[in-house]
């Protein structure tokens, strides 16, 4: 997706506006015009994850990704797996990513956090496998986690045997 046109057609009004203010206005406006193209982008890109990150909520366990690549924007689409025999598994009970309760705000916010690169890996290659964006399944694995619902790939607990003791994980 190219912003050029966009953020042109915005320099364009604003010259337009300034041509009402005569040539101090104009004068201002021209120079004003370089240095608000990098605000205008960002602005802009701003935008476009905002509708990103809605479309995606939206269409969970689908996703849709911003990426950039240089100086423009790219919609990267997950769609969602279209049945449970296309995705090999049995259909679950429960959705993977329980809708919003009634009172939760829509809005997202961002935050940052700090983890091993062997975690980091780990994650990744998980994503990768139910075939979601990074972003997409940690906002699944932390509502599933809040929630106290398992996530498809925890194994379920069991009784233990009466002096039977093990620990650790198995694959």
């Amino acid at each position: 997706m190219d912003l050029t046109s966009y953020v042109d057609n915005l320099r364009q009004e604003l010259a337009g506006v300034a041509e009402l203010g005569g040539d101090e206005a104009r004068a201002l406006a021209e120079r004003l015009a370089g240095p608000l193209e990098s605000a205008l982008r960002l602005a802009l890109l701003d935008a476009l994850t905002a509708a990103a990150a809605e479309i995606t909520r939206d269409l969970a366990p689908g996703s849709v990704e911003l990426r950039l690549r240089g100086r423009q924007p790219s919609f990267v689409v997950t769609p969602p797996p279209t049945g449970p025999e296309s995705a090999g598994e049995p259909e679950a009970a429960e959705p993977a990513v329980p809708p919003a309760t009634e009172g939760e705000e829509g809005t997202t916010s961002r935050i940052s956090f700090r983890l091993s690169e062997h975690l980091k890996g780990r994650i990744e290659e998980a994503a990768a496998r139910e075939g979601l964006s990074v972003n997409a399944w940690l906002v699944r694995a932390a509502t599933a986690a809040v929630a106290g619902t398992p996530t498809a790939r925890q194994p379920q607990r069991r009784a233990a045997r009466s002096g039977e003791r093990f620990t650790g994980w198995a694959r």
